[in-house]
């Protein structure tokens, strides 16, 4: 009975590891595409001509599609959805490299690196249940981004500031959360595989990019 416990154990650990390395390996991906779109839309000045409103727009609905529809697609439009968001994030994002020092983007991306691993790691190790969290850290992020908007109408610099940290901790928490969630739903999800890691990586994904996002705004050096 004890063996069969451990090896049951053993199992779960296993399949849990496997699901986040090929989670963890699709975003990767999804992050250096957007790492790449966003440069050469810097270098070739196409930042200058694009609307970043329409584009604001489109990754608002290919998150809703993705949202909504994600049950009902294949896992092969899924995955498409993801890249072609994190190609369109990377021609918005193409704007960091007009505004920020290099050095700033490359400073707040290892910070984000490594505050992101350290609380994969947490979210890895714990025991307990964070499902609980998960309606806190969505009110908390739907507050801030209110607080967001009606911020760039106002243009309160330092409620910019306080919101930055804001809805940086929330994100800190949503990491942990997601990687939490997946450690305790990866036998429960009602999909294939490839679905499966293509859905935990938009989400590590979306937690990443915000939290890089703040970090870059909180240092704050831009150019002159």
């Amino acid at each position: 009975m004890e063996d069969e416990v451990i090896r049951n154990e053993y199992n779960i650990t296993n399949n849990f590891n496997r699901v986040l390395t090929k989670t963890f390996f699709r975003m990767f991906l999804g992050l250096l595409g957007t790492a790449i779109i966003a440069f050469i839309t810097y270098k070739t000045e196409l930042y200058m001509e694009i609307s970043y409103r329409t584009l604001g727009i489109l990754e608002i609905g290919l998150v809703l599609i993705f949202s909504f529809m994600f049950k009902k697609l294949s896992a092969t439009a899924v995955t498409i959805l993801f890249y072609i968001y994190a190609f369109v994030n990377g021609m918005t994002m193409s704007v960091i490299f007009a505004v920020f020092e290099i050095n700033t983007i490359f400073y707040a991306f290892a910070m984000t690196s490594l505050l992101f691993g350290t609380l994969a790691f947490v979210g890895y190790k714990t025991d307990k249940d964070m499902s609980k969290f998960g309606n806190i850290f969505s009110v908390a992020l739907l507050v801030g981004l209110v607080f967001s908007i009606i911020n760039l109408i106002i243009g309160n610099t330092m409620l910019d500031i306080v919101l930055d940290w804001v809805i940086l901790f929330i994100f800190c928490g949503l990491t942990a959360y997601d990687i939490n969630k997946i450690k305790r739903t990866q036998n429960y999800f009602e999909c294939d595989e490839e679905k499966l890691y293509v859905y935990c990586a938009m989400n590590l994904y979306l937690d990443f990019i915000n939290m890089f996002l703040r970090i870059l705004s909180i240092l704050g050096r831009r150019r002159n």
